[in-house]
């Protein structure tokens, strides 16, 4: 019961938070907002002030912020409701917006979770110590001790790449699937390099590099902001690399999990670990996952694919360069073909978590 309730705050922060960027923008450049919905299927519980709905629906795993006019196969109904024009939008449609307007009020959604993200992140920075990328020991005979790594030693780049977390440093080695890495260190002021191969283990299934990390620090000052700025920029990271990662095929069916297999496996289990370390760790866990899960959304939504946001700022950015829109009713076509297909897509991960939870 307690990793259900976990999981409806967590879901509903995230989705209030994204949806509330679509609202606050279209309200502030006169677009009506007709139904501002958090969950999906059938309405809990509605009211009605003004020209907007609010609503609660029955399952927790999404939300809407429908605009007056939004939806281009609708377009034509929307005309003739127009005091008789037929070539006119109704007062405050989202067609008959400024498109700079409509682009503002689109990606206001992802945006405002990149907001939701960083502020949890300055609570965790504050609340709790940073890991920084340092080597707190190496395993003898692995592959850090035989690049010549040792214990003390700050890594600074990997590839290129800067890390100012010791959980960058096992991102980056987790999506390097054994290729050798170009390691950039420091010590004792002195800055060196080395290549790494990580060494695969049969036992564990996993690419090491034979390093632990373990040095952990408190932001104070500006370095709050600093360091969760890093906190940030790590769960960018670790999202693109994941896509990156799925696209490739690197990962395993059982490591794809919907909004079932997140309550389950991830929210269930971080409580049930936190919980024997007291409310506070509890409450920092919870807070990493809306973190995460904020930034996930965010830039999951920016893809340009049909249906979501990044989809309909194709379609914006188009009419900029055009100087006219796409036909509405084309574009509506477009995403209700993407829609069809996100449903059928959350059909497969349901199934994929029902069997990951009970099929083992």
């Amino acid at each position: 019961m307690m990793t259900f309730i976990l999981f409806i705050i967590i879901f509903g922060i995230v989705v209030l938070s994204h949806e509330f960027g679509h609202f606050i923008i279209a309200k502030l450049n006169g677009i009506h907002v007709v139904e501002f919905s958090i969950g999906m299927g059938p309405t809990l519980c509605s009211f009605k002030k003004k020209e907007t709905k609010y609503s609660i629906k029955l399952l927790p795993i999404g939300g809407a912020c429908m605009f007056e006019g939004e939806d281009g196969l609708e377009a034509e109904k929307d005309k003739e409701k127009a005091d008789g024009d037929k070539t006119a939008e109704p007062e405050g449609s989202f067609l008959n917006a400024n498109v700079w307007a409509r682009i503002a009020t689109v990606a206001a959604g992802p945006i405002f979770n990149f907001i939701l993200a960083f502020f949890f992140a300055v609570i965790l920075v504050t609340m709790s110590l940073t890991d920084q990328p340092v080597v707190s020991s190496v395993v003898d005979g692995g592959a850090a001790q035989e690049a010549g790594l040792a214990e003390g030693d700050r890594i600074t780049s990997i590839d290129g790449e800067k890390t100012y977390l010791f959980r960058d440093i096992q991102l980056m080695f987790a999506a390097s699937r054994g290729k050798p890495m170009e390691i950039v260190y420091e010590r004792d002021g002195e800055k060196n390099s080395v290549t790494l191969t990580p060494v695969y283990n049969e036992e564990t299934g996993v690419y090491q590099m034979g390093i632990y990390g373990g040095i952990y620090e408190q932001s104070e000052g500006i370095g709050v902001l600093r360091d969760a700025w890093y906190e940030m920029r790590y769960c960018t990271r670790a999202t693109y690399k994941s896509l990156g990662m799925l696209l490739t095929g690197n990962f395993k069916r059982e490591d794809v999990a919907g909004p079932v297999g997140i309550a389950v496996n991830v929210v269930g289990k971080t409580y049930d670990t936190a919980k024997e370390y007291g409310v506070k760790s509890v409450v920092l866990n919870m807070m990493n996952i809306v973190l995460l899960l904020s930034v996930n959304l965010g830039i999951l939504n920016l893809l340009p694919l049909p249906a979501l946001d990044g989809g309909r700022l194709v379609f914006l950015l188009i009419e900029v360069v055009r100087r006219k829109p796409v036909p509405p009713e084309k574009e509506g076509i477009v995403h209700f073909v993407g829609m069809v297909f996100f449903m059928g897509l959350m059909v497969v991960v349901l199934f994929n978590d029902l069997v990951n939870i009970f099929g083992k």
